[in-house]
């Protein structure tokens, strides 16, 4: 059974940081266009960022650029996001979900993706 699952998520302070985690079980990552997206209480589901199969490629939301990196372990087979300089706006529910190598296009943007996790709580509070 393939199955993707995220952690790190948390309760932080404005400015902090998190690190999510997004492991596979059931499959190897290496042959998969990664993405990382978020929904916040009312609002609408909207992509983060995205990572090429390689590791080579990397998109992020306008939202979270210089701020959010994304990376990938092939020998731990998991995905991860680095979030900085955390506001209170990125509070939302974080999910990691899987598609085909060959579709990077657009992989921040485009929510079609083949696996997706349960998601991880990141709240940002003082």
């Amino acid at each position: 059974q393939l199955q993707l699952v995220e952690s790190g998520g948390g309760l932080v302070q404005p400015g902090g940081s998190l690190r999510l985690s997004c492991a596979a079980s059931g499959f190897t990552l290496d042959s998969y266009v990664i993405g990382w997206f978020r929904q916040a209480p009312g609002k609408e589901r909207e992509g983060v960022s995205c990572i090429s199969s390689n590791g080579i490629f990397k998109d992020h939301a306008d939202s979270v650029k210089g701020r959010f990196t994304i990376s990938r372990d092939k020998a731990k087979n998991t995905v991860y996001l680095q979030m900085n300089s955390l506001k209170p706006e990125d509070t939302a529910v974080y999910y990691c979900a899987a598609r085909s190598f060959r579709l990077f296009g657009k992989c921040v943007s485009d929510q079609n993706y083949a696996y997706w996790g349960q998601g991880t709580q990141v709240t940002v509070s003082s």
